[in-house]
């Protein structure tokens, strides 16, 4: 990454500096600006923007870098979410959890309901995308959001966990050495976990596995041609992208306390693709940038008419038609 920054025409580092450095600053120092202006409210909703940067950060990484639209992809979000919270409704009900001949006891802890829940998410994103990814163009499209809605559909039948009307959990997930109920410890941990994400996302877009899958997105038939078989890259991208959803899911439900099948909707897909749009596709720094403009943008609208769509709607049509790069575009030359 230094490398290439130092290639770069000074200009450019600078504008890149310039539009960097603020943002970085304005992260770390968060807390302490709201601890001042005595607004608690605001930590919460950066910590919201943190977690939505990081759930488009891997559809990002599907659509971006890997060319494959999703329209399913808040499913995995969303199946993160809801196994920390059936674990935590088991342990405070003190009810273990049948699953055919299996029981498992329920839980808070964070090192036990976390992993489960990034592997259930992984293993529910490599059994779609291994039938997914037998096609393309719309019909992946489709057949991803097909099965998002009988996940959602799932969700909703689930009576004894809130059915329609969602669940509610009593307290965050523990860790050793961390209090997640304090709100400051939520948002560097979410800062550190989106930080660790995007170093992971960016050796990955640059390693020989990313090169591929830019290959694959650019030209498919060329990359037969050469010999690389585009099916097994695509299965892990999109396996690795439901991953990270996932910890996002995770991260998600215990911000919120609560999780309903609204969370695994074709809405809340819309959403992070918006997010993407606005900040900038295949832009290591969009989905941050876009999932800040969209929540604040929701909240500034919001306060003003119940009808703030109608408002937000235009906003965004100007942005996928004059910034065909998004807003990180007007800060970093060429895609970063």
């Amino acid at each position: 990454m230094l490398k290439k920054l130092l290639s770069l025409p000074i200009k450019h580092r600078l504008l890149i500096l310039a539009g960097v450095a603020p943002l970085a600053l304005l992260l770390a120092f968060a807390p302490f600006v709201f601890e001042v202006l005595e607004q608690p409210f605001y930590l919460r909703v950066a910590s919201r923007i943190l977690v939505f940067a990081l759930a488009a950060s891997s559809l990002n990484l599907v659509l971006g870098f890997g060319g494959m639209v999703s329209l399913g992809h808040a499913a995995f979000v969303g199946i993160g979410s809801y196994v920390v919270a059936i674990l935590a409704w088991h342990a405070s009900n003190e009810v273990p959890l049948s699953l055919g001949p299996f029981v498992i006891a329920g839980t808070t802890d964070g090192l036990v309901a976390w992993p489960v829940a990034i592997l259930a998410a992984m293993l529910s994103a490599c059994i779609i995308g291994a039938i997914s990814l037998r096609t393309s163009g719309l019909y992946f499209i489709m057949i991803t959001l097909a099965f998002a809605q009988m996940i959602y559909y799932y969700a909703v039948s689930l009576q004894q966990y809130g059915g329609d009307d969602g669940m509610r959990m009593r307290g965050r997930s523990i860790l050793p050495g961390l209090d997640l109920s304090n709100r400051t410890t939520f948002y560097y941990f979410a800062l550190a976990s989106l930080a660790l994400c995007l170093i992971f996302l960016f050796c990955l877009a640059r390693s020989r596995f990313g090169l591929v899958i830019s290959g694959i997105r650019q030209n498919e038939t060329r990359m037969r041609a050469l010999g690389i078989e585009p099916y097994p890259y695509q299965l892990t991208c999109f396996t690795i992208s439901g991953a990270i959803a996932g910890f996002a899911g995770v991260l998600m439900v215990n911000l919120d306390s609560f999780v309903s099948p609204a969370d695994l909707s074709m809405a809340r897909s819309s959403e992070l693709i918006a997010m993407i749009l606005i900040g900038g596709v295949g832009s290591l720094w969009g989905p941050l940038l876009g999932a800040g403009f969209y929540i604040l943008g929701q909240l500034g609208l919001g306060t003003l008419t119940t009808y703030w769509p109608l408002f937000f709607g235009p906003a965004l049509i100007v942005i996928v038609l004059f910034a065909r790069r998004g807003l990180v575009g007007l800060f970093v030359p060429g895609r970063s």
